[in-house]
Order: structure tokens, then sequence, then C-alpha cells
């Protein structure tokens, strides 16, 4: 799976990422630095990209509808959350079976040890 990693996050991300299999691209790496939301939505969906972010505005999806991107994941962690915290966050959730799967025109919501998903999975 293709992700676009926000500016907002740590490059040790990066890392755990392409361990785990998938193609990266960082915001920073790309001219995305200092993008507007829509910038970096646009460039998601024009990559068909997974967007990995901590910026809650693309929670909001009357802005962001999921069904329209590859998959948009918001992290909500502590502020204080250091580089090495949020990277295990996020080796945590794309190590879980399933979870790459159901990602696909989601919003998941990733809070510590638990992940929501918009609209939520049906069983």
């Amino acid at each position: 799976m293709r992700f676009l990693i926000d500016a907002n996050l740590p490059r040790a991300v990066i890392d755990v990422v392409q361990s785990l299999g998938h193609q990266v691209e960082f915001a920073r790496d790309i001219g995305l630095a200092s993008a507007t939301d829509e910038q970096i939505a646009k460039h998601a969906l024009q990559y068909r990209a997974a967007l990995l972010t901590r910026d809650l505005d693309f929670a909001d999806i009357r802005r962001y509808p999921p069904d329209r991107y590859s998959g948009i994941v918001v992290l909500r962690l502590p502020d204080t959350a250091v580089a090495e915290e949020i990277a295990a966050a996020v080796k945590r959730f794309l190590s879980e079976s399933g979870f790459i799967a159901s990602l696909a025109g989601r919003l998941a919501i990733v809070e510590g040890d638990r992940v929501r998903f918009r609209p939520p999975l049906t069983l």
C-alpha cells in the first residue's frame, strides 16, 4: 500500500511504514512541508495514497469524505508523545491483521491502543 505521511509526523514513522512493506511519500520531502490541508488531500487523491496524519481537520468527513480516499488515518496521541512513541503506535496498528484490508474508503482514528473506523466496519 502507498502512504502519504503528513509533515506533522516525525521521520521515524517513515522507517516503520517501509519496514512493514509499504511505499511511503513524506510531505516534507516532496515539497509539501507547508502545504494546506487541501493540497495534502489533493496529493493523496492523485497518487492513491492513504494519508497518515495528526491533523484533526482530516477527521471531518464532510470536508474529506473517506470514500474518496485510499484511507485516512488520524493519530490522536498526546501532544507530549515523542517520535519513538508515535512510531510505536503506527507500528501497532499497521501490524494488526486486517487493518490495511479495512482502510480503503474509511477514516481510521487511532487513539493509543484503540482504532475506530468511520464508517464503522460491519461484521
